[in-house]
């Protein structure tokens, strides 16, 4: 007997910053974390983190985040 599985593929965003000497990879919309040393290797790890965890907690639907930037002064306030 053949056993099928069904993927659907879904668009995550990933947030990549160098923390010391390692990249750290965050996917906003699932809240999973991996590392690597570098971006390639932290974006991979994301990946099958995101996959496992989707697999133990399925998706019923998603949105993506809004990214944007802003200003703030920085200084001495004397």
């Amino acid at each position: 007997m053949e056993t099928h599985y069904s993927f659907s593929m879904k668009v995550f965003t990933a947030i990549i910053r160098k923390e010391d000497d390692m990249y750290v990879a965050q996917c906003p919309e699932i809240g999973t974390v991996s590392q690597g040393m570098t971006i390639e290797e932290s974006l991979a790890h994301l990946k099958e983190a995101t996959e496992l965890y989707l697999e133990e907690f399925p998706l019923k639907e998603t949105s993506h985040p809004i990214l944007t930037t802003f200003e703030v002064a920085e200084g001495d306030k004397s």
